[in-house]
């Protein structure tokens, strides 16, 4: 296949949808710790034998909220996508792997609707291959960190070499 300007372009776009959706994940999820107060977090983290509990469920917070706002927004992509992988590598092998693979485990079923079990490690691992991507690609288009670089080039004086 031949690789055109335009297909690599095209191929540029796919890299938003999945930067926006995993921003938007980390971040939600962030919030809902942060609104319901990191304390509670750190219980479920000193339940599993997390060191220093409470520091570490501000930490995880605060990472998932800012991380997943630079994600979200293509600022700092690289640098966010490390510790987020870290993390998600943490809950994998500290919660989730006990509970296989499957995210959605159906434990029982009610005339209400099905009834879940806790989730397996399948969410942890598409995140984690969404932020590897997202590093080793950049962010994509419609990215606060690629206008900002554009209009810095624009506002720098040239050298003068240049002139």
């Amino acid at each position: 296949m031949h690789d055109t300007n335009e297909h690599r372009s095209s191929r540029r776009w796919a890299l938003l949808p999945l930067r926006l959706v995993v921003g938007y994940g980390f971040t939600a999820h962030g919030l809902a710790k942060w609104s319901r107060g990191p304390a509670g977090f750190g219980a479920l983290l000193h339940q599993i034998g997390v060191p220093f509990p409470a520091a570490s469920a501000w930490m995880v917070t605060l990472l998932e909220v800012f991380g997943g706002l630079a994600i979200l927004a293509g600022m700092f992509v690289a640098l966010a996508s490390m510790p987020l992988i870290f993390s998600m590598v943490v809950a994998m092998l500290t919660v989730h792997l006990r509970y296989g693979f499957s995210s959605i485990n159906t434990i029982g079923l009610t005339s209400s609707g099905p009834i879940f079990g806790p989730p397996g490690y399948e969410i942890d691992l598409l995140y984690i291959g969404s932020l590897i991507a997202l590093a080793l690609l950049g962010p994509g288009p419609i990215a606060l960190g690629g206008w900002l670089r554009k209009r810095r080039r624009l506002t720098l004086p040239s050298s003068p070499r240049d002139r």
